[in-house]
């Protein structure tokens, strides 16, 4: 029997980090596959040459755009199978109009992201790392009964934003015993009630809950959503996590907020990456700082491969894909 064509255009090192030996094995069994040896990411010319009788793509960060030009060879390309989040990149209207559907692995990067929203959440309320650097820098025994502190189980807890990210963060919250609420313009009352969330106003859930975590697309509705105004609505030590984009937050005005001390902040995105080394975020002593890595672990960047590898070979089995981009919503999408 004839087997399937199967193009991985992830070149070295990156393909080393994302794709493990039983992937590919599974992989191989269904396909005969042909990778990108070259140590460099193709340009769409160099891909357009090698997909005649391909017929799933699996790619990853460094995919070029795929125009009507890259995809005129493409004469039995069904699927692109992207181990990486974001499809904006590479996506254009010639994909669609081709029939060639497009399966991402975001969702399984929004778990290493929810994870890192709830340890942050956790961190801000409770300092331990605070208290760590005390300690270690010479004080002899902080009082405990000075210390404001919190646990987060009852807390209402704000997520913007109900996509991947944030319906895992949800789950995530729920389980160590939060109070759920959302904003999130798309997200209908039905689906808020199955994922068991609050519904509410921008304005509303930023004054009432103790944490808030931004999990937002770039859009143009959402550029800096929350500007001064917004902030300022947030309560006194409150705790405030953003893994999502800083796109969604006016900085200077972020800035201007944490610089006063009213509340706490773990940042993991930024205008500016890498963070200048005389940005004055990095004099703060209420802001926990990490370079854009929340959704970044070994175990995820090990699966990003396989689900994409599970997808291509749902795709061979004639069964449904479970992790499809749908075109309309692209808009909406992070």
């Amino acid at each position: 029997m004839t087997k399937h064509r199967a193009l991985i255009t992830v070149p070295q090192p990156l393909r080393g980090l994302i794709l493990t030996d039983d992937a590919l094995a599974s992989l191989q069994v269904a396909a005969d596959v042909a990778m990108n040896d070259d140590d460099h990411n193709w340009s769409g010319e160099e891909l357009a040459a090698r997909l005649p009788g391909v017929e799933v793509i699996v790619g990853s960060w460094g995919m070029p755009k795929l125009t009507e030009e890259v995809l005129a060879e493409a004469d039995s390309l069904k699927l692109i199978a992207y181990a990486a989040g974001s499809v904006k990149g590479f996506v254009t209207p010639a994909l669609h109009q081709r029939g060639i559907a497009v399966s991402h692995a975001a969702a399984r990067i929004a778990d290493s992201v929810a994870e890192y929203s709830l340890l942050c959440a956790m961190l801000g309320l409770r300092r331990f790392h605070e208290l760590d650097r005390r300690l270690k820098t010479g004080e002899s025994w902080p009082k405990s009964r000075d210390m404001d502190t919190f646990e987060i189980a009852g807390k209402k807890v704000g997520l913007l934003g109900m996509g991947y990210v944030g319906q895992r963060s949800a789950r995530l919250f729920h389980a160590v015993g939060a109070e759920v609420w959302a904003y999130d313009p798309y997200l209908s009352a039905e689906e808020a009630e199955r994922l068991g969330v609050t519904l509410a106003g921008l304005d509303d859930l930023l004054r009432a809950c103790k944490v808030i975590s931004v999990h937002l697309p770039v859009t143009e509705e959402t550029h800096h959503l929350l500007g001064a105004r917004e902030l300022g609505l947030i309560q006194d030590g409150a705790v405030f996590v953003n893994s999502a984009r800083s796109w969604v937050v006016d900085q200077e005005a972020m800035l201007g907020e944490l610089s006063s001390g009213r509340f706490w902040a773990a940042l993991d995105v930024f205008d500016q990456e890498p963070l200048p080394d005389d940005h004055p975020l990095r004099e703060l002593d209420n802001v926990l700082l990490t370079p854009h890595i929340a959704g970044l672990t070994r175990d995820s960047y090990q699966n990003l491969m396989a689900t994409m590898i599970d997808e291509a070979l749902r795709l061979f089995q004639g069964e449904p894909l479970l992790y499809q981009v749908d075109p309309h919503k692209l808009e909406i999408m992070a």
